[in-house]
């Protein structure tokens, strides 16, 4: 018979199965290691490297080149510093424990107003075109159910008309309203604003705001573009809609 002279007596199922355990043990192993490219090595509250790294090392450096001739990045070595200027203070000795704001927390960034230093360039699409951009003087877009939001009064959380929808600003890839344009009223102060969609109810009259009372608009971080945003941006005023609802 075909291969008993060979194999003899070895158990094929018992060499089949050990076989399988290797490889997935190695699975397991190349993806946890991959997954520690962002975040890594683990840091304590005051930012010294923590001891306890767990059980797998910290992969080697790889670098990726980005698309759209963005550059190259490299990781773990290469991430994004820290941000260095977090008003928060220890309210316990011993690790773990929660950190206290030291000022005004949505002003500052921190608690549930905290953002991210991501990179400060618009999100592309895959043509290498800016995501996200006002719905004006776009012919390929339009309103095609529900109400349409621009010339609406904005509603702050203590019912004062703090400013109108002067448009909005769509994500093209998406093909959905990312952020509601609105120009402040002259008591509430100057500008152009963005606000989360998703952050917003539309009504029949008026749109409402649940998270910010009268005095936070003319603090909603501003775009340094009149027609793009950066992600660096996207995260600040996000963290501004989310702070508000706690701080405010």
């Amino acid at each position: 018979m075909v291969g008993v002279t060979f194999f003899g007596n070895f158990d094929l199922a018992s060499l089949s199965i050990w076989l399988f355990w290797l490889f997935f043990a190695g699975l397991i192993y190349y993806l946890q290691t991959e997954n520690m490219r962002e975040g890594y090595p683990l840091v304590d509250e005051d930012g010294n490297e923590s001891a306890n790294q767990g059980l797998f090392p910290v992969p080697k450096d790889k670098t990726f080149i980005l698309p759209h001739g963005r550059g190259e990045v490299t990781v773990p070595s290469g991430q994004n510093p820290d941000r260095s200027d977090v008003a928060l203070a220890r309210t316990a000795a011993v690790g773990g424990f929660p950190l206290a704001p030291t000022g005004d927390p949505m002003a500052d960034g921190v608690g549930p107003a905290s953002w991210a230093p991501r990179r400060d360039v618009p999100e592309l699409d895959g043509h290498g075109h800016a995501k996200i951009s006002p719905m004006s003087g776009q012919d390929d877009f339009f309103v095609s159910a529900g109400r349409d939001p621009r010339g609406l009064p904005v509603l702050s959380r203590d019912d004062q008309v703090v400013a109108h929808v002067s448009d909005m600003w769509i994500d093209h890839a998406e093909q959905l309203v990312r952020y509601l344009e609105i120009e402040l009223e002259p008591e509430y102060g100057s500008g152009k604003r963005l606000m989360p969609m998703n952050m917003v109810r539309i009504k029949e009259k008026w749109v409402q705001v649940k998270s910010l009372n009268r005095g936070h608009f003319d603090g909603i971080p501003q775009t340094a573009a009149n027609n793009q945003i950066t992600l660096l941006e996207e995260e600040k005023v996000m963290a501004w809609f989310a702070g508000g609802t706690l701080y405010s």
